[in-house]
């Protein structure tokens, strides 16, 4: 699904991330942790051709994401708020993105009901702006945004912080039944260990730009490999 080879990446004459190979296939639920600086973001966005690489290259389905348009169509995401349009109400942002993917109103309603227990009544039908919500809501219409479209890739960062323990379980659940049912690919950027050790199969540790460890195992190997490694 994803590829990336000698990627590296250079502000200032500092190399920030320096990622010689990794694969992410299909339907793996991929854990990216790391401390503040460590180059988290930083490889989404290059994921995303958000920015470009210094050298190097970052494939999805074969495709060069600087290079193409393709595999926009089959990636979602959501990395902060500045992703969103602050000027419209959800209702008003889910609209657009209807139209944007093509989808109707069947469709959206469709949407909606996967979130519903998600938004906790405090999203759909507020008639508040975005840029008005609490950072928590925000989050919430983030990643329900990221999820449009039925995207075979979906790309989060930080997805727990700013959410109460009710959503952090919510969504825990629409990641596992998306994987499951559609085969769904997620990589999940998070400085919480215990959930992302819990919904990723796969964890991969970055430090100074560069990967440490690559761990796959059980929930409780995985903890215990990161909680070693930064109490260290």
């Amino acid at each position: 699904m994803i590829t990336i080879n000698s990627l590296n990446k250079v502000y200032d004459g500092t190399t920030v991330l320096d990622i010689p190979e990794l694969t992410i296939p299909q339907s793996q639920c991929f854990g990216l942790v790391g401390n503040n600086g460590a180059g988290k973001t930083t490889l989404l966005r290059l994921i995303l051709d958000l920015i470009r690489a210094s050298t190097g290259e970052v494939q999805i389905e074969g495709e060069n994401v600087s290079k193409g348009e393709s595999w926009k169509k089959v990636t979602g995401a959501y990395l902060d708020a500045h992703m969103l349009l602050g000027y419209l109400t959800p209702d008003e942002y889910f609209d657009v993105l209807r139209k944007v993917h093509k989808m109707s109103d069947a469709d959206l309603k469709l949407h909606n009901e996967r979130f519903e227990s998600f938004f906790n009544g405090e999203i759909l039908g507020q008639k508040k702006y975005i840029r008005d919500l609490s950072k928590g809501n925000k989050k919430r219409v983030g990643i329900s945004a990221a999820f449009f479209g039925n995207p075979q890739l979906v790309l989060l960062d930080e997805p727990f912080e700013s959410l109460d323990p009710s959503s952090q379980i919510r969504l825990k659940k629409i990641v596992e039944k998306e994987k499951e049912e559609k085969s769904t690919t997620f990589m999940i950027s998070s400085h919480d260990l215990d959930h992302v050790t819990e919904v990723c199969e796969r964890v991969v540790l970055l430090e100074k730009g560069l990967i440490i460890q690559d761990i796959a195992g059980t929930r409780e190997d995985k903890f215990e490999a990161l909680k070693i490694y930064f109490s260290g």
